[in-house]
């Protein structure tokens, strides 16, 4: 079994941590995500109310004894957010490991998460801002290349070249995505460096996950040239299916369109009527390259068993070629 630094950090069976992924990482994803030996993790943008987050805490606990994290999302957002608040709870709660994502890193919160003893895992997009979460005190830092699904940063650097750099650049333990499907991903990323890989869009093809069956079998369809990236003109570039709502919002930006033009494609609303009705082209949805690289659709446990296995036979294997 491969076990790495931060398998041993984060108490997981494999080094495989679940992506946050806005209206879909709820609780019961999560916990299929810890239970099947990765670390899920909670959206709790998600969530409009203190007491609804607490009780989605509550209900990912029910569902499992495995470690699983919170993620506090530092990305401009329509609802303010004040993550204060959210972090009142995880500390009532007991949570161990955060995760914090956005466009700056969180100087008014990263003391609290150290006082209250937790884990705390920062997503960033480069060696600056690993090296800064680093001098704040973050134990695990998070790097997705240019070939993810949702928000690929403003370096368009591919994971063959972020993930060493980042590793380089900093003492503390990576964490490396973009473009993981399979057992083959998981060897490449750990060859350069990083102690676990990330997966989101390889999530989103598994029974559990909460998306319909209309858009789980359209994604299925797809190749690795089935994506694009939208929203570059607002300054929060994300790498998305490519279907009639991203054609649409992509039109737009070449036209010169105003951010309220972009934001009535990209809105959350819509993509929930994807996510909950199967209209596949009223919305986007984030989906990385990796995408053409997946062939069925599996219980996350069988999965994660079926990656590990596979990554396993790859790194006895390669001395043979």
């Amino acid at each position: 079994m491969l076990q790495t630094s931060v398998t041993r950090l984060l108490g997981i069976k494999y080094p495989i941590i679940g992506g946050a992924m806005m209206s879909i990482s709820k609780a019961d994803f999560v916990a299929a995500i810890s239970n099947a030996g990765g670390l899920g993790i909670l959206a709790s943008a998600i969530y409009q109310t203190k007491e609804e987050f607490a009780r989605a805490i509550d209900r990912v606990k029910q569902l499992t004894d495995k470690p699983f994290a919170v993620n506090l999302n530092l990305f401009p957002s329509m609802r303010p957010i004040d993550n204060n608040d959210y972090l009142d709870v995880l500390i009532e709660k007991g949570v161990k490991i955060v995760e914090t994502s956005g466009h700056s890193a969180p100087d008014e919160l990263c003391r609290r998460f150290k006082d209250a003893g937790m884990i705390w895992i920062h997503k960033c997009v480069g060696i600056r801002y690993a090296r800064k979460v680093e001098k704040m005190g973050a134990d695990i830092v998070t790097v997705v290349g240019y070939e993810n699904g949702g928000a690929t940063g403003k370096l368009d650097i591919g994971t063959l070249v972020l993930v060493p750099s980042v590793v380089d650049a900093v003492k503390l333990p990576v964490i490396g995505g973009g473009g993981i499907s399979d057992g083959r991903g998981i060897v490449a990323v750990l060859s350069l460096g990083a102690g676990a890989v990330i997966i989101g869009t390889r999530l989103l093809l598994t029974k559990e996950c909460p998306i319909h069956d209309n858009l789980k079998q359209a994604l299925f369809d797809a190749s690795e040239l089935d994506t694009m990236l939208i929203m570059r003109s607002i300054g929060a570039t994300h790498r998305v299916w490519n279907n009639a709502a991203a054609q649409k919002c992509f039109e737009i930006e070449q036209n010169n369109g105003s951010f309220d033009e972009v934001l009535s494609i990209v809105t959350g609303d819509k993509a929930r009527l994807m996510f909950n009705e199967g209209k596949t082209d009223v919305g986007v949805i984030s989906c990385g390259q990796g995408i053409g690289l997946i062939h069925d659709i599996p219980s996350v446990k069988d999965l994660f068993d079926t990656l590990m296995k596979n990554a396993e036979q790859q790194l006895s294997g390669l001395l043979n070629r």
